[in-house]
C-alpha cells in the first residue's frame, strides 16, 4: 500500500515535470490518429499513393498548426491591446455590477481589481503565446516521426507479444480507441465550431469588440465537458458588460449565448455522438479535476480522450475490468462501446465461466 502511494506520487511528479513534452506528444498522437484515418480513406477511394497522401497530410498538419498558433497569438495581441484601452471602463463597470451582489462582494471585487497586476498578466499571455509556437513545432516533429514509424508498428507489436493472435487483439484494441476518440473529436470540433460561429455573430450583432477572441475561446472551452460551455458563457457575458456598460445589451448577449450552448450541447451534440462515449459523469468530473491539476487547461482538453483509452484498455484486462466498469456510465464498458471493430475483440485474459457452466 505504502509503495503504491509512493509510486503514484512519483508518476504524478513526472507527469507535471514533463508536461510540455507529454502534452505535445498526446496532441501529436491525436493528430496522427485523425490523419491516419483520412489518409486511408483518400488512398482507398481516390486511388492516391499512400506516400503522397501522407506527405500531403503532413504538410496540411504543419500549415494548420502554424495557422492556429498565429491566429491565437494574434487574438492574444488584440485582447492585450483592447484590455489596455478598456482598463478604466472595466474598473467602472465591475463595481457597478457588484453593487447588485451586496457590499461584501463589491469590496472583494474592488480589492481584486486593485491588486490585479496588468503587467504580469500581459507578460504571462506573451509567454504562453511563445510556448504555443514552440509546442506546435514539437507536435509537427512528433507527427512526422510517427508517420515514419507506422511502417514497422505492426511488426513491433507482434514481436513484443510473441503471439500472432495476441498481436491482433492489441491492434484491434488500438483501432477501437482510435475509432471512438476520432469520432468524439470530429463531432466535438464541428459542434464547437458552430457554437463559436454563433457567439461571433452575437457579438458582432451587438456591436462589441473582441468577437473573434470570444469565439476562439468558446471553441477551445467547449472541448472541456460539462464546465467548459458554462465558463465560456460566463466570460462572454462579463465581457459584454465590460465592453458595452449596458445591462440590456449584456442580458441579450447572455441569454443568446446560453440558449445556443444549451441547444447545441444538450440536443444536437448527444444526437451526433449517440453511444460513442457513454462515460460516467462523475468519472468525467474526476478526470477533469485530475488532469486539470496535472496539466492545466491542456489536461482538461485531453481528459476525455485519455479516459476513453483507459476504459477500453481496462475492459480488456480482467483484473482491471472493475476500473472500466466504474468509468462507464451503466457499468457495461464493452456493451456500451460496442462497434463493428469490437465484435472481434476478446479480453486479453481468459473469461470467467458463468455459474452452472
Amino acid at each position: 500500500m505504502f509503495l503504491g502511494i509512493i509510486a503514484f506520487a512519483l508518476v504524478l511528479f513526472l507527469l507535471v515535470q514533463a508536461k510540455f513534452i507529454l502534452i505535445s506528444l498526446a496532441i501529436a498522437i491525436i493528430l496522427f490518429s485523425l490523419t491516419s484515418d483520412a489518409i486511408h480513406a483518400i488512398s482507398k477511394r481516390l486511388k492516391v499513393p499512400k506516400w503522397l497522401a501522407t506527405t500531403i497530410a503532413l504538410i496540411g498538419i504543419t500549415l494548420g498548426l502554424l495557422w492556429v498558433s498565429t491566429t491565437i497569438v494574434a487574438q492574444i495581441n488584440e485582447v492585450i491591446f483592447i484590455a489596455i484601452s478598456y482598463t478604466e471602463q472595466a474598473q467602472a463597470a465591475l463595481p457597478a455590477l457588484a453593487e447588485r451582489l451586496g457590499p461584501e462582494v463589491q469590496e472583494r471585487i474592488l480589492t481584486a481589481i486593485t491588486n490585479f497586476n496588468v503587467t504580469g498578466w500581459i507578460r504571462s499571455l506573451a509567454g504562453q503565446a511563445s510556448g504555443l509556437l514552440s509546442g506546435s513545432i514539437l507536435v509537427i516533429m512528433f507527427v512526422g516521426f510517427m508517420f515514419v514509424e507506422q511502417l514497422w508498428f505492426a511488426t513491433k507489436i507482434e514481436r513484443l507479444t510473441r503471439d500472432h493472435a495476441r498481436a491482433r487483439q492489441v491492434t484491434q484494441i488500438i483501432a477501437s480507441i482510435k475509432h471512438r476518440v476520432n469520432r468524439y473529436l470530429v463531432v466535438k470540433a464541428a459542434v464547437s465550431a458552430v457554437t463559436a460561429a454563433i457567439v461571433w455573430m452575437i457579438f458582432n450583432a451587438a456591436g462589441l469588440d473582441l468577437a473573434g477572441a470570444v469565439a476562439l475561446l468558446t471553441f477551445i472551452l467547449n472541448f472541456i465537458p460539462s464546465i467548459g460551455s458554462i465558463v465560456a458563457t460566463i466570460i462572454a457575458s462579463l465581457l459584454a458588460f465590460v465592453l458595452s456598460g449596458d445591462g440590456t445589451t449584456t442580458a441579450i448577449v447572455a441569454i443568446a449565448c446560453t440558449a445556443s450552448q444549451f441547444a447545441i450541447g444538450n440536443v444536437i451534440e448527444p444526437m451526433l455522438l449517440g453511444q460513442t462515449l457513454q462515460l460516467s459523469s462523475f468519472g468525467i468530473i474526476l478526470s477533469l479535476a485530475l488532469w486539470g491539476v496535472v496539466w492545466g487547461i491542456a489536461g482538461m482538453f485531453l481528459a476525455v480522450p485519455i479516459m476513453v483509452a483507459m476504459m477500453i484498455i481496462c475492459s480488456q484486462i480482467n483484473w482491471l475490468r472493475p476500473v472500466a466498469i466504474m468509468l462507464s456510465r451503466e457499468g457495461l464498458p464493452s456493451a456500451d462501446f460496442q462497434t463493428e471493430e469490437d465484435d472481434q475483440i476478446t479480453p486479453l485474459a481468459p473469461k470467467l465461466k458463468k455459474p452452472g457452466m
